[in-house]
């Protein structure tokens, strides 16, 4: 467990702090995080290493850095609610979840939905809400957000995560198909005022839910 936790501050420090991760609250998150509890066991021991791993169904647990670089782009604050698309294994929900009021967060595979709500719970970050769901249609009955984080790439912002915002919301998304920038939008009396920054790797953004018959391995 030393040598674990030893990786995960290199991590920090060679990773995040090095390129440019400046908001202490963010980086103590990743301190605090362990991300090694949320790869697959064949890949534990890449856990903290700089680079997506894969955790089945066709999905990866992001880079360190991108997720941390997503999160200082919105400014993510202790009374924000976020809405977290592609929960995945649970890492950026966890990290979130050190972070901000109440997290929302929604994966598509159910099996992944399955397993990141007992693996969150497991863990005590009980300000995490995991549902199957399709990513695109946002989660409405809990809307406006504060923050909107993807965590996958639409060719396009979905309107309905659009309208999700709330007023001073800011939301975050890998954009486009081979070539993607992330994308960030505030809306701001009404309006949407938009930034294109850093060419990013995500995969696509799909729509529906994918139940165990349909499931990717």
């Amino acid at each position: 467990m030393d040598s674990l936790q030893n990786e995960r501050q290199n991590m920090v420090r060679l990773q995040l702090e090095r390129r440019g991760i400046t908001d202490e609250r963010i980086l103590q998150a990743f301190r605090e995080v362990p991300r090694h509890e949320f790869v697959p066991l064949e890949h534990r021991s890449a856990a903290y290493t700089d680079h997506p791993i894969p955790i089945g169904y066709g999905q990866t647990i992001s880079q360190p850095y991108v997720v941390a670089l997503m999160i200082q782009e919105v400014d993510v604050t202790d009374n924000d609610i976020v809405l977290d698309i592609g929960t995945g294994s649970g890492y950026g929900a966890a990290i979130l979840s050190r972070l901000a009021k109440e997290i929302y967060s929604i994966e598509r595979v159910e099996p992944l939905a399955t397993e990141s709500k007992r693996l969150l719970a497991s863990l005590g970050y009980d300000n995490v809400h995991v549902k199957c769901g399709d990513g695109f249609a946002g989660w409405p009955e809990k809307a406006p957000f504060d923050v909107i984080i993807l965590g996958a790439a639409p060719t396009e912002i979905p309107e309905d995560l659009k309208n999700q915002l709330s007023e001073g919301g800011r939301l975050i998304a890998p954009v486009g198909g081979e070539n993607q920038r992330l994308v960030t939008l505030e809306r701001k009396d009404g309006n949407f005022v938009e930034n294109s920054g850093t060419f990013v790797r995500f995969v696509p953004m799909k729509s529906g839910k994918q139940t165990n018959d349909t499931s990717e391995e």
